[in-house]
């Protein structure tokens, strides 16, 4: 071998040990490999579009490759979580039996705290209490889910936008982690934030998304920024399925495409039953989580 291709080889080692795969089937080689080692990243979307699964698949990958990860939810108690992921087919005890992963029910906790006078004693307060378990457990993986909660009771836009900005600069600087964060967004919104400052201060956006084609409503994934990372802004068709969690299929343009010619090729299903799509469009079970 020679020493232009050793160097080639150490070069491209070197560039995927920057990076972090998300585990989302059919997403990583749209990033580049996964999402740089060490950032912030923001999954937003309206309710029910899957970012809780999207969570939880980012952290399961992490502990099947040796990465410990800490699950911060909001909205959801550990044992809800434990047994909404059953559905799933994730088993979320035997990682947390092997001190791979750690779900937080920190709520009391920040409701406290967040009743401090000074932002700089908040953010103080629970980047220590964070760490605290980041390094119990040797975390390299965290996720809050959502992060408004995170907030308290939001007075004061510019102050939470100050302190949305100090917390994210605090967590990258002293926990060490590839971290998310997710944000719902208003059923029909254009935002990509509750606070419209996330992301800016994001290394990247993931955008989860309902788009109705074609009067058919598709899951629809996108990626608005990821920093130094080469992308496009198409939409992608994504479904949910057992095991996997979320799966990116093909463009939406394209998907829609083939599921409307696939229908108007199917005259043997009345008029009011179209055939199945090829890939599912939003359905009464086609997810579970939100």
């Amino acid at each position: 071998m020679s020493q232009g291709q050793n160097y080639a080889e150490q070069q491209a080692s070197s560039f995927q040990g920057l990076r972090v795969p998300t585990g989302v089937t059919g997403l990583d080689h749209l990033i580049s490999g996964g999402l740089r080692r060490g950032m912030t990243y923001l999954v937003a979307g309206e309710t029910g579009t899957g970012k809780t699964i999207f969570s939880l698949r980012f952290l399961l990958k992490g502990a099947s490759e040796g990465e410990a990860g800490l699950y911060v939810p909001f909205d959801e108690t550990i044992q809800g979580t434990v047994e909404g992921a059953l559905t799933l087919g994730w088993d979320l005890d035997e990682p947390i039996r092997k001190n791979m992963l750690r779900i937080l029910d920190v709520r009391p906790f920040f409701a406290e705290v967040v009743r401090e006078k000074f932002m700089a004693e908040i953010v103080q307060k629970v980047i220590k209490e964070l760490r605290k378990h980041v390094e119990q457990l040797h975390a390299k993986r965290l996720v809050i889910d959502p992060v408004a909660p995170l907030m308290g009771e939001v007075v004061d836009i510019s102050w939470t936008r100050e302190y949305i900005r100090g917390f994210v600069a605090a967590a990258e600087n002293y926990l060490g982690c590839t971290t998310i964060i997710t944000s719902e967004v208003p059923t029909g919104s254009q935002t990509l934030s509750r606070f419209g400052v996330e992301e800016f201060l994001s290394s990247g956006i993931i955008k989860l998304s309902i788009a109705n084609v074609n009067n058919r409503s598709y899951r629809s994934i996108q990626i608005r920024k990821m920093r130094w990372t080469n992308i496009d802004l198409e939409q992608y068709v994504f479904d949910i399925k057992p095991s996997e969690g979320i799966v990116v299929m093909g463009p939406l343009h394209k998907v829609a495409s083939e599921t409307s010619d696939s229908v108007g090729r199917s005259p043997s299903f009345p008029s009011s039953i179209p055939p199945p799509p090829s890939a599912n469009p939003v359905g009464e079970d086609a997810g579970v989580f939100g």
